[in-house]
């Protein structure tokens, strides 16, 4: 070796990582969350799977985006982004179950030029816990089910 090779990047767990995305912005109390949603300053993601949503229902008002389709629908630039998308400097409060993975989305929100993303300290268990309002999911009518 001659000292110029690049050096490998040492490991980072998913600990560090938190840490390192969330320094990056500030996140958000559920109370907090639920008045700016109510004042219309921010809109409320939800992307947490459906099964957690059957289970404990959902906040009334928050767009239902689930994580893997989240960037693709929030970039005000995007071919594919929701009506709600409106430009960068949306306020985008990013609702997961616990508050874990709405950090890591948080932080990608940030790469798209989402400035003013953030995410719920606690996820929708610290919604529910607050006792902000939950409703249960609607459920989808079955294919089978005849219209009226």
């Amino acid at each position: 070796m001659s000292g110029t090779e690049p050096l490998e990047p040492r490991p980072v767990g998913i600990d560090e990582l938190l840490e390192r995305v969330r320094a990056g912005y500030r996140r958000i109390e559920a109370q907090d969350a639920y008045d700016a949603a109510r004042t219309g300053e921010a809109l409320l993601v939800d992307i947490r799977y459906a099964a957690l949503r059957e289970r404990d229902g959902v906040i009334p008002g928050a767009l239902v985006i689930e994580r893997n389709e989240l960037e693709w629908r929030l970039d005000p630039q995007g071919s594919h982004k929701a009506p709600e998308a409106t430009g960068h400097d949306l306020q985008v409060v990013v609702i997961c179950n616990e508050g874990y993975a709405s950090s890591l989305a948080a932080a990608s929100l940030h790469q798209l030029g989402l400035h003013r993303a953030t995410d719920l300290i606690g996820g929708f268990q610290a919604w529910k816990t607050a006792g902000l309002p939950v409703t249960p999911q609607p459920s989808e009518p079955s294919p089978s089910s005849p219209s009226s």
